[in-house]
């Protein structure tokens, strides 16, 4: 982009009455931002669902001041930025309507053909969503995904510090600029994420963390990723609402389950009830309901490989049990070999990620 085609994105940013789909929808009629500027607000009335009201304050000097500021603070601090219409605007991103026009970025981010899962979830983590988390983690990594959260307390720091730990890129979307971080506490892990993965923001130097920008943030978490985890969440909160715009975006959602008289578990119960989210006991789980493409792994073992692959006791019974009972279902499996469906669930997809058992439609397994 050039310099006048940055400042005029980031005028329009900055102008209170329009939005991104407004910003968006000028832009595509105008075949720039800087041509907007150069365009009359009588002529641009014309454009469908575009009036005055939206238009005041179009052309008020103090907003191309404040662009024109930002632009140097992002020239001077080497800023990345990435352009809704630009190709390495991130592809899942870009079909959100409301998506930003302008992201900043900063760390080592690479989000070309990658699966992504955002992870969102109360600030009072509790044993048991803490232990999901470290399961999922462990489950999921050979698939290495992109881990995308809040970089808040409690869930979001949780599972990105976990991916960190399992050498999974992680991507933390802030409610407010670049220049500093939210919480404070969080500092120290800014570096590992920066090393592998970083941050994104669609705020200004400018911004602080407002209450509002964290609900706007949280439309980022959702549009980025393929799937949206809820891990755990009280009847309301900000993660409910990731979940809502994930919804909107027909992007698939998750919920782990909970008791019902756990308060942190209410939300992610209430999400599974009315249908607004898949069940979700283990990595597999989700793996199967995205048809995430596993050959590249089975590729990789040949059958010689197999022949001397380790698998533990609970491993062996099931193997064992498929070889002389052929396909069976998820279900049966379980009965059969007297296991919880979330550990053989788990388990399968363990065997499944070794290359000696392959999943067939309609929820069955069979050994190789």
């Amino acid at each position: 982009m050039t310099e006048p085609e940055i400042i005029a994105a980031l005028r329009l940013q900055a102008i209170p009455n329009i939005g991104d789909i407004t910003a968006k929808k000028l832009i595509a009629h105008c075949g720039s931002a800087n041509a907007i500027f150069e365009d009359k607000v009588q002529h641009l009335t014309k454009i469908d669902g575009i009036g005055r009201i939206t238009l005041k304050g179009l052309h008020d000097a103090i907003h191309l001041k404040e662009a024109e500021a930002e632009y140097e603070y992002i020239r001077n601090k080497n800023v990345a930025f990435s352009y809704f219409g630009d190709e390495d605007y991130p592809s899942k991103l870009k079909h959100c309507i409301d998506g930003p026009i302008l992201l900043f970025c900063k760390g080592n981010l690479d989000l070309s053909n990658r699966k992504i899962i955002s992870v969102v979830g109360t600030r009072n983590i509790t044993s048991y969503g803490h232990a999901f988390c470290e399961a999922f983690i462990e489950q999921i990594a050979p698939l290495n995904p992109i881990i995308v959260s809040g970089f808040a307390y409690g869930v979001d720091i949780t599972i990105q510090k976990m991916a960190l730990e399992a050498g999974l890129q992680t991507i933390g979307c802030l409610a407010h600029g670049l220049n500093q971080i939210y919480p404070k506490s969080h500092k120290k892990y800014m570096s590992k994420v920066e090393e592998n993965g970083g941050f994104i923001t669609e705020f200004w130097s400018t911004s602080n963390p407002d209450r509002e920008n964290f609900l706007k943030r949280n439309r980022i978490i959702a549009g980025l990723s393929e799937a949206t985890i809820v891990v755990e969440s009280a009847e309301k909160g900000g993660s409910l609402v990731t979940a809502d715009l994930a919804n909107g975006y027909d992007r698939e959602v998750f919920a782990l389950p909970g008791r019902s008289t756990d308060k942190f578990s209410k939300g992610c119960n209430d999400l599974i009830k009315r249908q607004k989210a898949h069940m979700l006991t283990s990595a597999a789980e989700l793996v199967y309901l995205l048809g995430w493409d596993l050959e590249e792994k089975k590729e990789e073992s040949s059958i010689q490989k197999r022949l001397f692959v380790e698998l533990n006791q609970i491993e062996q019974y099931i193997y064992s049990y498929l070889q002389m009972n052929g396909k069976q279902l998820l279900d049966t499996v379980a009965l059969e070999c007297k296991l919880p469906i979330h550990k053989t669930s788990s388990t399968l997809f363990s065997m499944e990620m070794k290359g000696v058992i392959r999943p067939l439609p309609g929820k069955l397994f069979e050994a190789i």
